[in-house]
């Protein structure tokens, strides 16, 4: 039997849980796709949660994947550094049995990352930063993982204005992108306390890059001059994916994160997308990883 559009748009006025067109309109920037559904949220596990027992071999990727499904998590993001032999790329074998085993556990690969330093002066050391992305973004199309996470870098770039290092950088994250929309596969630039510190940095460079392939993986943490919330609020139409944080900073001190009121503000945007979570500091990560998993969902039940 055949529907025609009309009867498709009256079914989806049917379901107002769903669609709510009076409450967003507009285009996104990221997408380009009308804002006309409520918001979505997926739980991922942001790897770096585990980053001293990754690195040290005390425990692998798959072993990751076991802990992500017995806290019914929705997906995974494993960074790539904790991909043996990185930074080069894994083998096709290791590629696919990460993915089976996510697959048969339940989980979605939500993305991956690479390190990169764009605000480094010397063109050569960008030109293998891109490349390193390229090779990470092929990957990424293996596993079926929608975005890869980059960075704007770090270094300190003396006798060059911030202006300079702004053009510069635009331009390899465009290259960036094109290698992004080769692959289909987005790129997410994580805001991290670096050469990006506030949301008018982050607007700006977004300013200055013309793709539809890049994103802001946005970093809850990572806005420490002015109120984070605000920061976030004014750069979320840009967020494609996250790194929620035990902690904020606000006033020079760092805070638990309101998450009532972080996932109030994320609702009221209509995202829709994963969520993940990332935790910091000293501790027993199993116990910090299910201590923020009790207080995200608590949060989100409530909103």
């Amino acid at each position: 039997m055949k529907h025609s559009k009309r009867h498709f748009l009256k079914t989806l006025a049917a379901f107002p849980a769903v669609t709510t067109f009076g409450a967003l309109s507009g285009i996104s920037p990221v997408s380009g796709v009308k804002e006309s559904l409520s918001h979505k949220f997926k739980l991922s596990l942001n790897l770096y949660s585990f980053n001293s027992l990754l690195r040290n071999g005390e425990i692998d990727l798959m072993d990751v994947l076991d802990f992500c499904a017995q806290c019914n998590f929705d997906a995974i993001d494993p960074t790539g550094y904790y991909f043996s032999d990185y930074p080069k790329v894994p083998s096709d074998d290791f590629i696919n049995a990460f993915k089976r085993k996510a697959f048969l556990l339940g989980l979605d690969i939500s993305g991956t990352g690479v390190r990169n330093d764009f605000a480094h002066p010397d063109a050569t050391q960008r030109r293998a930063g891109i490349e390193l992305i390229r090779q990470w973004l092929e990957v990424a199309a293996k596993l079926g993982a929608p975005h890869v996470r980059i960075f704007t870098g770090r270094h300190p770039h003396p006798g060059f204005s911030r202006e300079q290092v702004f053009e510069w950088m635009a331009k390899d994250i465009q290259a960036c992108c094109e290698y992004g929309k080769q692959y289909g596969v987005m790129i997410s630039l994580q805001n991290h306390n670096e050469f990006l510190k506030t949301a008018d940095d982050v607007d700006l460079l977004f300013e200055m890059v013309d793709s539809r392939w890049l994103g802001l993986n946005l970093d809850i943490g990572s806005y420490r001059e002015k109120d984070p919330y605000q920061e976030i609020a004014q750069n979320i139409r840009h967020a494609i994916t996250w790194q929620v944080k035990e902690n904020v900073w606000i006033d020079g001190k760092e805070v638990p994160t309101d998450f009532v009121k972080l996932f109030k503000i994320i609702k009221n945007a209509g995202y829709r997308g994963y969520l993940p979570l990332e935790t910091l500091g000293q501790g027993d990560p199993y116990e910090k990883v299910e201590t923020l998993l009790v207080n995200v969902r608590s949060a989100l039940s409530v909103i």
